[in-house]
């Protein structure tokens, strides 16, 4: 019989029961077991963990529980400086490339007005979508705790919220991602990226109605699937978006 010490701080507490939340737990257990699996019985998962200090000492994932251990686990440090101590993961998520779950639609089309770059299809399964963020190395957006948990995944974040505009200001502050947003960048369709075209270009004129060319000559087209863009109606309203998104924390 193994007895530890464990607590978890910060966000990591909204994976717990009430009753556990922000305060030492006594944890008693039987056989061998990593400090990783020991995390995640609890129910956190372990892509959701930046640091774990055991008696003090900064330890990966793969250390092995002793009786008697304190454990303390702490999030994502996106924003705050850790000092000197060693981090589970060499660099913080900067590279700001994700992949989503098939229940995110609205949240990948956010982002994309955001101008991230989001990998996004309605009928993929889990096993698809956690090779997808182990070969690309990109950022698995969820709300499937279990999904979190594969081992093939080594960054991600659980999505708390449940509202498309909560979420995306959740994924931007907690990922501190606000400053690298280029809204109108990226096709909010395909995620392929867009740029000034001449409506002069062969087939370009034919993408565009009538009664558009009479007042519009600034034009963009999406260099994924071509689709083309201009700042007539549809545009103001995805400009209130990027409005409402932009002053929820403030860019």
């Amino acid at each position: 019989m193994y007895r530890v010490t464990i607590r978890f701080y910060e966000e990591l507490n909204d994976f717990l029961p009430a009753a556990s939340r922000k305060k030492d737990i006594d944890f008693e257990f039987r056989g061998r077991r990593s400090v990783k699996d020991l995390i995640e019985s609890f129910g956190v998962p372990h892509v959701e963990v930046d640091l774990i200090l055991v008696n003090g000492e900064s330890v990966g994932f793969s250390q092995i529980v002793a009786d008697g251990d304190r454990i303390s686990v702490y999030p994502v440090f996106e924003t705050l400086d850790v000092g000197t101590v060693t981090r589970l993961r060499p660099d913080p998520l900067r590279d700001p490339r994700f992949v989503l779950d098939v229940h995110l639609r609205k949240l990948a089309r956010r982002l994309r007005l955001m101008g991230f770059d989001v990998d996004y299809h309605p009928d993929r399964d889990d096993d698809a979508l956690a090779d997808i963020a182990e070969r690309e190395g990109r950022i698995l957006l969820s709300r499937d705790r279990q999904l979190m948990m594969r081992r093939k995944v080594s960054r991600g974040l659980y999505v708390r919220n449940t509202d498309p505009d909560l979420q995306v200001d959740e994924v931007l502050e907690r990922l501190d991602l606000r400053k690298l947003c280029r809204p109108f960048t990226r096709c909010i369709e395909c995620n392929g990226l867009i740029e000034a075209v001449d409506p002069a270009t062969a087939g370009v004129m034919d993408l565009i109605p009538p009664g558009v060319r009479s007042w519009c000559t600034e034009y963009y087209r999406c260099l994924g699937c071509g689709k083309i863009y201009w700042k007539g109606s549809h545009y103001e309203k995805l400009m209130k978006r990027v409005n409402q998104i932009s002053n929820s924390r403030g860019i």
